[in-house]
């Protein structure tokens, strides 16, 4: 009986002891780089590579590309307007479609000064968030403190985790909560480049009513993505916020909403948009 006892506690302990390291090893090293892919900035354009690829002048990059369409949007209203004569087609006014082909070429152009101004406000929309509970609460706002928050509250240290208690199921659940988090804003990362990628094709595309509709579906999904970051420094100055000294059950459970929550920041944001007919 003795040795089943021993078996049964050196199966366990080993259990704990794998989950501790693998809960440690993210804790050190994975939230960082969460704070980093979440709240994006202007930064993320300053990649060589990446400039290059969107274009340092008209005559390279995709910014080469939207100017060949936009010589071609041109070409094609005035071969449009000749045969309207014969057609009998409505078109558009001569004058209307030379004038915005004159302001938004000069917009697309100048599209990656644009969209710079448009990441750095979003950006500090989400800093102000963020700074309203670094004063409230004297603590930085972010995924790295988050952590350390929870272990102190669920009464977590390296040498005391139990995997098979309630505060050891909790710090499963939000670990992998948070390694689904990290891949759902991996791909919002890349999402944002791509759309910032697009912005020159999406401007361009305003010089023509045919065309129009693809910038505002991508304003549309590049609002979105953006303003996940707002939500999610409000869930996070939520969860600084609340009083969890009595580290009773459901306070901890408070946790894992606050988690579900910024997983579904992406969906309450698509809601709200298509509720606000946008």
């Amino acid at each position: 009986m003795e040795d089943t006892t021993s078996t049964s506690s050196q199966i366990i302990g080993t259990i704990n002891e794998i989950f501790e390291n693998l809960f440690s090893s993210i804790d050190s090293s994975l939230y960082q780089i969460l704070d980093n892919l979440t709240f994006i900035d202007s930064n993320i354009l300053n990649d060589k590579y990446f400039e290059n690829i969107f274009g340092t002048s008209a005559s390279n990059g995709i910014l080469l590309i939207c100017n060949s369409f936009l010589i071609g949007f041109l070409l094609y209203f005035i071969i449009k307007y000749f045969t309207s004569n014969f057609t009998l087609a409505q078109i558009e006014n001569p004058g209307q479609f030379v004038l915005k082909i004159i302001i938004f070429g000069i917009c697309m152009n100048s599209s990656y000064f644009i969209i710079e101004q448009i990441l750095t406000i979003n950006s500090n929309i989400s800093l102000a968030i963020k700074s309203i509970g670094e004063d409230l609460f004297n603590q930085n706002i972010s995924f790295a403190n988050l952590i350390e928050n929870i272990n102190s509250n669920l009464n977590i240290s390296n040498d005391s985790l139990n995997v098979f208690s309630i505060d050891g199921l909790i710090k499963g659940t939000l670990t992998m909560s948070l390694l689904n988090l990290v891949t759902v804003y991996s791909l919002r990362y890349i999402m944002v480049k791509i759309f910032v990628l697009l912005t020159p094709f999406s401007i361009l595309s305003l010089s023509m009513e045919k065309t129009s509709w693809i910038f505002k579906l991508w304003f549309k999904n590049l609002l979105s993505l953006l303003l996940i970051q707002s939500i999610v420094s409000i869930v996070l100055l939520l969860l600084f916020s609340i009083d969890y000294n009595d580290s009773n059950l459901t306070t901890k459970f408070v946790y894992i909403g606050g988690i579900y929550a910024l997983i579904k920041a992406n969906s309450f944001i698509k809601d709200f948009m298509m509720g606000a007919g946008m």
